[in-house]
């Protein structure tokens, strides 16, 4: 029986590439194998999450279907900067059912999505102290985010959270600035009607 041999793409996928799973974030396709499963033959994706210690093997027939894609492109980085940097949305739904939205947004794989997760629960240090399941959630959606910008822009995982709570804190700096010199405008306005 001939050996047969090693595919180093399929799909636009292709060997040492970093690839994004939606539930498990960044990681690289380490080979395209071939086994034999119930006398079929399957070609697989063999992906290793470094950072999780962990292989996981994905049909390369499901690879769309599982929401596989390619590190975002840099328009899509941009725009995920954007986000950050806008004034955080949080709804005055009950936190279990946010928790609920937010981890889906985690593991939607959408940098966009994380990136909204981030900013929505980024505390300052001016601001109240977060629960351990915000913190938790801010967490695993900083660590997303900060995993797919470094695999992106070649930083190291500490560089990219670095990257990430900077755009944050100026951010943060910039939205407190614009509510005060709104509450002086408010002040100001009030008091030349009572004159």
């Amino acid at each position: 029986m001939a050996a047969r041999k090693k595919s180093v793409q399929k799909n636009g996928f292709r060997v040492n590439e970093y690839i994004v799973y939606p539930s498990h974030g960044v990681g690289r396709i380490i080979e395209i194998e071939t086994q034999e499963v119930a006398g079929l033959s399957l070609e697989l994706f063999v992906i290793e999450f470094e950072q999780d210690k962990m292989i996981l093997r994905v049909p390369t027939s499901k690879s769309e279907s599982v929401g596989m894609r390619k590190l975002a492109e840099e328009n899509v980085v941009k725009k995920a900067y954007t986000t950050l940097k806008g004034k955080a949305r949080i709804k005055r739904t009950m936190w279990s059912r946010r928790a609920q939205e937010y981890e889906a947004k985690i593991n939607s794989g959408d940098l966009i999505s994380i990136s909204e997760v981030v900013r929505d629960l980024y505390r300052c240090d001016s601001q109240p102290e977060q629960s351990y399941s915000e913190r938790q959630l801010f967490e695993a959606a900083l660590d997303r985010l900060a995993r797919e910008i470094a695999a992106i822009e070649k930083l190291d995982e500490a560089g990219a959270v670095q990257k990430v709570t900077a755009v944050l804190s100026k951010a943060a700096q910039a939205n407190r600035a614009k509510a005060l010199e709104a509450e002086e405008e408010g002040d100001s306005d009030g008091q030349e009607a009572a004159a």
